[in-house]
């Protein structure tokens, strides 16, 4: 099912693989169980480290990634191709040992949390937004004992996704409550959970910009630079790059996409020393003396001697 160039590329991420893993595989005697069944074979045959053992699961076609001998949290009902073809080699790298690569204090965020917590999304193969979401919890099942997410391909269990009414994705379910629907970050998922993930803002910035798209990421870049202390507020960094699926007009890069490119942008701020505030949007501001003051949406008061404003669209 893996053609010859993938299962090159992949068999050399599964060199990294630091922990032997199992895979439970759900399958029946339908098509799309055969072809998950042929799909996870080629996987398997591609390192030792990887074994497949026939299980029941909640929902067939669908498997499981665990390690040998610890469960993981980590299943997928549906193939992972397409989009969701990264999320699968993700998934099978921090499973297998490899820790995700997220800022520290997030990661003590995620493991703090208590109770069971089970996340079901919703996705399309095509959907460019979906990834990110699917990825991002598969993250925190990795961390966390207490959670467990199942990513379902709607198109294959299309009765049980017009149950829940999910008409557009990617969809996500807590518990079998209605959680969150379009693309969210691990940070908005953890607010929503009620974890506070704000950084540490007590001393006013010279320079804050408002909005985390190429031009907000510019701004503080340069300001960084310069050696003012910088902040930037955005719901999320990208902004509408994260929409696009191809970008091919950025001088010096010949191709890339919305995602790629606002990984990039994040990271280059934190080299530069940016404090990034995201997940939250500003919701006032007020001149007080020499300061701006910013009330942000989830109320965090952040102060500063200069806004820029780089809100694009919005």
């Amino acid at each position: 099912m893996l053609d010859s160039t993938i299962k090159s590329q992949l068999a050399e991420y599964l060199k990294l693989l630091d922990n032997d893993l199992e895979i439970i595989v759900s399958v029946g005697d339908d098509e799309k169980s055969k072809e998950m069944q042929e799909f996870l074979n080629d996987v398997a045959s591609l390192t030792p480290k990887i074994t497949l053992k026939a299980g029941v699961l909640s929902r067939t076609p669908s498997f499981k990634i665990n390690q040998k001998n610890k469960e993981f949290g980590v299943e997928f009902a549906g193939i992972p191709t397409g989009h969701e073809f990264n999320s699968l080699v993700l998934a099978l790298l921090q499973v297998g040992g490899r820790t995700p690569k997220l800022e520290p204090e997030i990661i003590k965020q995620i493991q703090s949390i208590e109770g069971k917590l089970h996340f079901t999304s919703y996705i399309s193969l095509t959907c460019q937004n979906c990834p990110d979401v699917v990825q991002a919890l598969n993250m925190m099942s990795v961390l966390n004992p207490n959670i467990s997410h199942t990513m379902v391909d709607g198109a294959v269990f299309t009765e049980e996704a017009e149950e829940k009414d999910v008409f557009a994705v990617p969809t996500v379910f807590l518990n079998d409550e209605f959680f969150s629907s379009g693309r969210i970050s691990i940070e908005e998922i953890l607010e929503k959970l009620g974890k506070d993930t704000t950084v540490d803002v007590t001393e006013p910035f010279d320079v804050l910009i408002i909005g985390g798209g190429p031009a907000g990421a510019s701004a503080a870049i340069y300001s960084a630079r310069k050696g003012v202390k910088t902040g930037v507020v955005a719901e999320r960094i990208g902004g509408q790059v994260l929409d696009t699926q191809g970008i091919e007009n950025l001088i010096s890069v010949g191709k890339t996409d919305g995602s790629s490119l606002a990984n990039t942008l994040e990271n280059n701020m934190k080299y530069n020393g940016v404090t990034i505030i995201k997940g939250t949007k500003v919701d006032k501001v007020t001149k007080t003396d020499d300061l701006f003051e910013l009330t942000l949406t989830n109320n965090t008061i952040v102060k500063t001697k200069t806004i820029i404003v780089a809100t694009g669209a919005d």
